[in-house]
This record gives C-alpha cells, structure tokens and sequence, in this order.
C-alpha cells in the first residue's frame, strides 16, 4: 500500500476556538492562553505558513453560514486571513468544477461538526473526494482536517449512530461507508464527554483488524503516513486494539445478545504521546 505524503488531523469536537476573553496584560504575565497553542492553531502551523488557504466545509452541519463565520474567525485570531467556506450540499455541488479548483488550490480542508451521512453522501464517489485522495497521497504539505461528524468521515468505516442505552450487545451500532482517507481506522468523537467507549468496542468486535480511535472533546491526532499518531489538544485519545482478540463471538451472536471478548486492548494517549498503528507500540 502507498504511504500517503500528506497529513490528517482528526478532532473530537468543541475545540477552542479562541472565544473566550483575551486575558489582560498583567494576567498574561502568569499564564499562557491555550488557544495560542491549541488544534487550530497546529492546523495553521502544519500548512506553508502566512497566506497558506484553508477551505472549511460545513456539509455536515444544519447552520452552515453560522458554522463558516466561526471558523474564519478563529483562524483570523491566529493571523490567517486566507480562508474559505465550501457549503457543499450534494455530490452534484461536490463535482462543480469552481468547487474543484477551489479543493484543488487549498493547502488544507477542514469538514466541521454536525452529521457524517450527510458529508459521505455528498462527497462518496464524487470528483471532489478523488481530488482529496489524491492530493493526500501525494502532496507532503497538503493536509485535512475534520472535527467531531468530520472527523467521523474520515475514516473507511464510519459509525453512523447508535443506541446508547443498550450497551456492549450486538446491534447497538450502526456502521457505513466513510470517506476512506484513514485505512483500518474506526474514529469516534466526544468520545470521554459522551460515554462512547461501549459503541467504540462494538464497532472494533465486528471490525477486528481496524483500531478503535476515541477522540475527547478539544483533543485531536495528527495523523502522518496512515501509521504513526500524536495526541494534541487539552485532552486524552483512547485507543482501542482488537488485533489480539483470543476471543471474539460477535459474528456468532444475535442481535441483542451481549458481546464476549477476551484480551481487548486499551490505550491511553495525553497530549504530545506518539503511537504506532501498525505496531501498537508508544513512541
């Protein structure tokens, strides 16, 4: 499989955006303000620097205008002012010839929040996402990005939804097809905040050679070379390995019956820990 040159950084949602108040002069003096230092502020930094230009795309979101003013804003308070907005509603918006020069010109795309069927169904077989893979496999500084339902989309198996209240039983979740950026990669988002460690467990029970990728929310991973993560971000990243399953009785069970599995891994990753996928080992 070809290593792909580009980067991906995948978000667990409600990261700082930076609205909250500047501190004063004397109050800077003691502390440091995380926004200064936080995702979107890496997302500009892994780019080519001042005038690098960012396409943000709100498909997945249900107040895309609200959502693209946000996003300018917080790269502005960053000092990038070179930023678009992509409210891309369909694959036939997604095959538009200006939206594919605009995909084709960015040095980085960012899918925001809100619900990863509607980003897969706008942009699955479409020339848009051709264009994304490609430029993801072969540009060194080309880089995407995607937060909380973006983030989902990313991968080639998505989790769609899921029943919370019936937890570690057969059924409970509800699988697609994603974007298929990120190979053997299932992401889930809000992940610690929202309780999903038992969808993530069921998602890799029936996905055994894919890694469980559980993001908190303002908590990321650079992702380099579809192998190698590194945890940015205020929060933690769950990592959940059922390459070693000794038992795994998901393919045997019927809906609604409890999940049986013996030597499930579990890792986790603060900010600035780097893990190999493909070796399960910390760096």
């Amino acid at each position: 499989m070809e290593v792909p040159k580009g980067k991906i950084i995948a978000i667990g949602g409600n990261e700082d955006k930076g609205t909250v108040p500047a501190p004063t002069e004397v109050q800077a003096q003691h502390q440091l303000r995380f926004f200064d230092y936080g995702i979107l502020k890496r997302i500009h930094d892994e780019l080519h620097g001042l005038g690098s230009r960012i396409e943000v795309v709100t498909t997945a979101s249900l107040i895309p205008e609200e959502i693209g003013k946000v996003y300018q804003e917080a790269f502005l308070r960053l000092g990038c002012d070179n930023v678009g907005v992509l409210h891309i509603k369909s694959i036939q918006e997604a095959n538009d010839p200006q939206n594919l020069h605009r995909f084709s010109a960015a040095h980085g795309v960012m899918f925001t929040g809100g619900d990863q069927s509607r980003i897969t169904t706008a942009f699955n077989g479409s020339e848009a996402l051709k264009v994304l893979k490609k430029r993801y496999a072969q540009e060194e500084k080309f880089l995407i990005s995607g937060t909380s339902a973006g983030a989902m989309a990313l991968s080639q198996v998505m989790i769609k939804g899921s029943w919370e209240q019936n937890a570690l039983v057969k059924g409970m979740v509800t699988l697609d097809k994603g974007m298929g950026l990120l190979n053997e990669i299932v992401v889930d988002t809000h992940f610690v905040n929202r309780r999903r460690i038992p969808r993530l467990i069921e998602a890799i029970a029936s996905n055994p050679l894919h890694l469980g990728i559980g993001l908190g929310e303002d908590t990321g991973i650079l992702v380099t070379e579809n192998q190698y993560i590194e945890t940015i971000g205020s929060g933690l990243v769950i990592v959940i390995d059922g390459r070693q399953l000794e038992e795994n009785n998901y393919g045997g069970v019927k809906e609604g019956e409890a999940l049986c599995l013996e030597h499930l891994v579990m890792h986790v990753l603060p900010k600035g820990r780097r893990y190999n996928m493909a070796t399960g080992e910390f760096m």
